[in-house]
């Protein structure tokens, strides 16, 4: 892939999916920066999932937003930035492009057993619990392939990656970017 090109892509998914790790080795891959939406979750929204209790989408707005300005400004840029954010609604994502026809979604999805398993694994994140696994399963509206690739997680990290640059790449080249 063309690490000199920039590009805007969002990593997404349910939690537990990877999409930091994902996120990550496709901004070293496309030469980019990459930034954990997680990480800009409000104090009282990180509060309500360390309580186990799901965002609603006042919840989301103003992250959704903060997010989408991270976006626009390395489109001003020409900056490339990679960011892992659930995205879960097709009306996130469309928040998240606001008007930019060339941010590209990438949509790791995996089976509720394995997705379950990843959690009861974490130890240090905010995010816990069968009950949020499903909420968000739940409020899922999974992309079409007009809207972002799907890669499966199934295999090994390194798997899902080259997964994700192989798809990505033959997006791009059918878009003529």
């Amino acid at each position: 892939m063309d690490a000199k090109m920039s590009r805007r892509i969002v990593v997404m998914g349910v939690s537990s999916c990877g999409k930091t790790e994902v996120g990550q080795r496709l901004a070293t891959a496309l030469g980019g920066r990459f930034l954990d939406g997680d990480d800009y979750h409000s104090p009282e929204s990180v509060a309500k999932m360390s309580r186990g209790e799901p965002l609603d989408d006042d919840d989301r707005a103003g992250w959704l937003q903060r997010l989408a300005e991270f976006l626009a400004e390395a489109r001003a840029r020409d900056e490339t930035l990679v960011i892992g954010c659930s995205a879960l609604k097709k009306r996130y994502r469309d928040t998240l492009r606001q008007g930019d026809g060339e941010l590209t979604f990438v949509h790791l999805a995996g089976s509720r057993e394995l997705l379950l398993q990843r959690i009861q694994a974490r130890r240090e994140h905010f995010f816990k619990g069968e009950s949020m696994l499903d909420s968000q399963l739940a409020t899922l509206e999974a992309p079409g392939e007009d809207e972002a690739v799907t890669v499966d997680i199934a295999g090994t990290l390194e798997q899902v990656v080259n997964e994700a640059v192989l798809k990505l790449e033959k997006r791009f080249l059918a878009a003529g970017r």
